[in-house]
């Protein structure tokens, strides 16, 4: 199992935007790809601007897989204008779950 935690600071008027376009990312990758296990969606209770994407996949084939994806090349496509101010992730596989 290999596991992908992505925090996002975005931009502040743009916040709206990146909560509609990363549920339809979510939902997308939950029911369209057989290889996802979880994509969560957290949002910061101190900075309403940063989240946090936590998701699971069955190896990081399924990764790729996900990065391929329609719905993820839309997703791309759609924050490519500075939605997405700054962006940090730690992808690993999973030891204890």
């Amino acid at each position: 199992m290999i596991s992908l935690l992505v925090t996002l600071e975005i931009s502040p008027d743009r916040v709206d935007d990146f909560v509609r376009y990363i549920t339809e990312e979510a939902a997308d990758a939950r029911t369209k790809e057989s290889g996802c296990r979880r994509f969560e969606i957290s949002r910061s209770v101190d900075k309403s601007n940063v989240f946090t994407l936590t998701e699971m996949y069955d190896d990081v084939a399924a990764l790729e897989v996900h990065r391929t994806t329609p719905h993820f090349l839309l997703f791309r496509q759609r924050t490519a204008d500075g939605v997405i101010v700054s962006k940090s992730s730690v992808c690993g596989e999973v030891i204890d779950a």
